[in-house]
């Protein structure tokens, strides 16, 4: 309250409007708006994911996969309902401001409408259980996951996995009586070749002991053995680098797979954040310029 002299024996008292000192934000409506849209967005993501449009959703891992067209038009069209709901509802139900200017009002029923959008997102985010972080490290995740493939894949360098074999130590094992190897031979092969693989060349000793059990099962030459194992060796060492370099391109697959997603549903979302403010605009006109009927009874 402010007092103002306006001449001799008089005071002009000015009060400023309750509405100016008071907060602009009400929580309540844009709660009420925010679980609107929270509900809304689940819904209709899982009406999505049951139409087949989409199989993914902008809080939840896409195992690496890129969004196609239908995941996309049904993610923004999630995004911009739920959030329009959510916006116009939050702008309608907010406490109406009585003496504030038009612009001031604009604003706040701009901030509402955001508010609950942001709310209505960290809400589901949080339901759904960590999906920014599914997000951001889909391709590490990817990645990571492809590294026991390249190990693997070492291990069993392009083979034809048969009750548990190996295609190379049985190479290495491979008798003209067709004697079958035991187990224990097949796993002391492969241990042999494993390390000569991770380091790069078969060690000397190595490539001896492995052409005399060539030559001991299949009455070959040391020189002939010898001729063997080499050939045997340059054909796992070339399909364990075809293994990885597919295991690579599957990595890299998976990274542009999800920046692809992950800009999608930045777009999405940000149509939502667009959206819900601009009809909670929309709802805070319908406040304001509600008409009020009063029943009147003679």
């Amino acid at each position: 309250m402010q007092a103002q002299p306006a001449g001799p024996g008089t005071t002009v008292v000015s009060r400023e409007s309750s509405d100016n000192l008071s907060s602009g934000v009400s929580w309540g409506a844009i709660l009420a708006g925010a679980a609107a849209a929270a509900a809304l967005s689940f819904i209709l993501l899982i009406l999505g994911m049951g139409l087949g449009l989409s199989s993914v959703s902008p809080y939840e891992y896409n195992n690496g996969g890129a969004l196609g067209t239908a995941a996309i038009v049904w993610i923004a069209f999630t995004q911009l309902a739920a959030a329009g709901i959510g916006g116009y509802m939050a702008g309608r139900l907010r406490a109406k401001w009585a003496g504030v200017q038009s612009d001031e009002v604009h604003f706040r029923d701009t901030a509402h409408g955001l508010l609950a959008w942001a709310v209505a997102t960290l809400v589901t985010v949080a339901v759904l259980a960590g999906g920014m972080r599914a997000v951001i490290g889909g391709a590490i995740d990817t990645a990571g996951a492809a590294a026991p493939a390249v190990t693997a894949g070492v291990a069993a360098a392009g083979a034809n996995n048969d009750g548990g074999t190996n295609y190379f130590s049985d190479m290495v094992l491979r008798s003209p009586n067709g004697t079958p190897a035991t187990d224990a031979e097949r796993a002391e092969i492969n241990r042999i070749l494993l390390a000569d693989l991770a380091n790069g060349k078969i060690n000397a000793d190595d490539r001896n002991y492995l052409a005399q059990t060539i030559a001991k099962r299949t009455g070959l030459t040391q020189a002939e053995a010898e001729q063997r194992v080499d050939l045997i060796y340059a054909q796992a060492k070339q399909a364990a680098a075809d293994v990885k370099a597919k295991a690579k391109a599957a990595a890299e697959e998976a990274r542009k797979a999800a920046a692809h997603s992950a800009l999608w549903m930045f777009v999405a979302l940000l149509l939502g954040a667009f959206v819900a403010s601009l009809l909670a605009t929309v709802g805070g006109r319908h406040r304001d310029h509600a008409r009020v009927y009063v029943r009147t009874t003679i």
